[in-house]
């Protein structure tokens, strides 16, 4: 959703699905309560699985951790499948975005911010590299 948000200006469509998602889910409720801080609507939200076909569908597939990456590669998306804060321009010893789930509000609230830093820098780089190929 904070990329979409980021990338609204573009012809972009962003999608989003999970590597171990309950099909039909709800957002958490610590996600529902933070997305609501920051005036986001996750009402709507219903978790997707990450399945073979969306992985095929897909010519960007950005994953918050080396081991969702794993898996996006394991269904074919090898080539594709990016860690987000590396594509986002961060190195070092923080590349990976601590999922809260299970947590306290606190951690959803630093996992937000995190994402929303992350989603501005892939915002960034995606409308750049748009600009590029448009000259």
């Amino acid at each position: 959703m904070l990329i979409r948000a980021a990338l609204r200006s573009n012809d972009v469509t962003v999608t989003s699905a999970g590597t171990g998602a309950w099909e039909g889910a709800p957002a958490s409720d610590g996600a529902y309560l933070v997305a609501l801080e920051n005036g986001l609507d996750l009402s709507g939200h219903h978790a997707r699985l990450l399945t073979r076909e969306l992985v095929a569908s897909a010519d960007l597939i950005l994953t918050m951790s080396r081991h969702h990456a794993a898996r996006v590669a394991d269904l074919g998306g090898a080539g594709r499948v990016h860690l987000l804060s590396e594509f986002a321009g961060r190195s070092g010893a923080q590349t990976e975005v601590t999922d809260p789930f299970g947590g306290d509000l606190d951690g959803y609230r630093e996992a937000y911010a995190d994402l929303a830093e992350l989603a501005a820098g892939v915002a960034a780089r995606l409308t750049a590299e748009r600009a590029g190929d448009q000259r």
